[in-house]
């Protein structure tokens, strides 16, 4: 045990792999995070349910190879690359920020007029000889008694010139047979951009029909449906509107009512990505992965004009909300959606 105030605890200790963990209790459920690796939030418990993805891995890995350790429930993405590298490209997948050493780590306690809080923040620092020296700093905050994040992720330009940088937020949830996915998005060829699908010849006959069905209508992939695979992965970058104060919201509806979901602000992060694999390894909801571009690697963002610069001795700042909601909340925010598409 390392600290308690109220109903929030946090406690240390360090898987079989040798990578360090905390788990944080807040009176709702439990959050288990890795203060030293990414600073991702490995796993999440709200609501009676396990809201992370299923993975091939029961741990995490002390490894910065993205695929050698990939099963949280969120990782900040991108650095000064982001995404799947592209055939000029030959950057890691998804950049430095996912398995990022922390030098620093810290524990938070707080209040102020939404309640008390218990955050984990830290610095972070890559640096590569004539290439790059930035410092990443994260928030994770957890509140007594919530079922949802408040995380935002601050970087500062060390170096002595501009910074090239990409981000992506991956949340990624567990899917549920029956869920309904709700957005600002229009289901049409202007907000929704279809990536195709790398399919073998000899793939599986509803596993073409799947992504064939999504790209003639993007509103089949709405409804998670029992027994369909979405093998190989299901990418979609969308543009989301914002509501009046400046906003958006995204929401998995489960079949009881209840959802998860991810809230924030388009003029930060113009890019919805919607990502989606159902198999027997893996079973996992990219709701929205808000991004500054789409994730298709360094070289197309540069491309279509899509990096973010941050001058020398300056910082790029975002935030966000993500996790569980009961049935009450998920209508309350379905009607703040519905609100803004009808606008």
């Amino acid at each position: 045990m390392i600290a308690r105030s109220g109903m929030l605890s946090a406690t240390a200790f360090r898987y079989r792999s040798g990578v360090a963990g905390l788990r944080i209790e807040n009176g709702a459920g439990t959050a288990t995070l890795l203060p030293f690796q990414g600073q991702q939030i490995w796993d999440a418990h709200f609501l009676g349910r396990s809201l992370t993805m299923r993975s091939l891995f029961d741990e995490p890995q002390p490894t910065r190879d993205y695929l050698r350790t990939y099963g949280a429930f969120f990782i900040h993405c991108g650095g000064t690359s982001m995404g799947n590298p592209g055939p000029t490209d030959t950057h890691p997948l998804h950049g430095e920020l996912p398995n990022l050493p922390y030098e620093i780590a810290a524990l938070v306690f707080g209040s102020d007029e939404a309640g008390v809080y218990v955050e984990l923040t830290g610095t972070g620092r890559d640096t590569l000889a004539f290439g790059h020296d930035f410092i990443a700093r994260p928030r994770v905050r957890l509140r007594e008694g919530a079922t949802s994040f408040e995380v935002t992720m601050e970087v500062d330009n060390r170096a002595g010139r501009p910074m090239p940088f990409l981000y992506l937020a991956h949340v990624n949830f567990r899917p549920m047979d029956g869920g309904v996915l709700v957005d600002a998005v229009e289901d049409d060829r202007a907000d929704i951009v279809i990536r195709k699908p790398e399919l073998d010849p000899g793939e599986r006959e509803e596993v073409r029909g799947y992504h064939a069905a999504v790209a003639a209508n993007p509103s089949v992939h709405r409804t998670l449906a029992a027994g369909v695979p979405v093998e190989p992965e299901l990418v979609l970058t969308m543009k989301a509107r914002s509501d009046v104060d400046g906003w958006t919201h995204a929401v998995h509806r489960r079949p009881d009512g209840s959802g998860d979901c991810v809230s924030y602000r388009p003029s930060e992060l113009p890019f919805a990505v919607r990502w989606i694999t159902r198999g027997p390894d893996q079973d996992a909801l990219g709701l929205v992965l808000p991004a500054t571009a789409p994730p298709d690697g360094l070289a197309a963002a540069k491309a279509n004009g899509q990096l973010v610069w941050i001058a020398p001795g300056k910082s790029w700042r975002t935030e966000m909300r993500f996790g569980a909601i009961d049935a009450a909340a998920a209508r309350k925010l379905e009607n703040r959606i519905t609100s803004v598409r009808s606008r």
